[in-house]
């Protein structure tokens, strides 16, 4: 059970961090236009997939990028490169999600 409890801080500590908050802002916007939008059930686990898939993302570049501020400040090279693959990570997965979210709202549009 504490582990639970660990990673419910864990994304309650998140909500702290802009970019999470950004995500989590944007969750709810995709969340908020699949009721106006009326999805079907294949539809929401495709949002619900690229949700879970940006959240994860994010939350993963914002920890990696916290261990490199600790452990070192100095400006290197190496760290830069970490912190910029971590966050294409994060880019490729809003990537794919917003492809996907094009894919269902093009077909909503179209009366599909």
């Amino acid at each position: 059970m504490k582990k639970f409890k660990d990673a419910f801080q864990g994304i309650y500590d998140g909500f702290y961090h802009p970019s999470i908050t950004i995500q989590w802002f944007l969750a709810c916007c995709a969340i908020a236009a699949g009721f106006v939008l009326h999805l079907q059930i294949m539809e929401w686990v495709a949002v619900i997939i690229c949700i879970g898939m940006v959240l994860t993302a994010e939350i993963l570049n914002t920890c990696i990028e916290k261990l490199c501020d600790v452990y070192t400040k100095e400006k290197r090279e190496e760290i830069r490169i970490i912190k910029d693959l971590a966050a294409s990570g994060v880019l490729a997965a809003s990537f794919a999600s917003f492809l996907a979210a094009m894919l269902i709202l093009i077909r909503h549009i179209q009366g599909g």
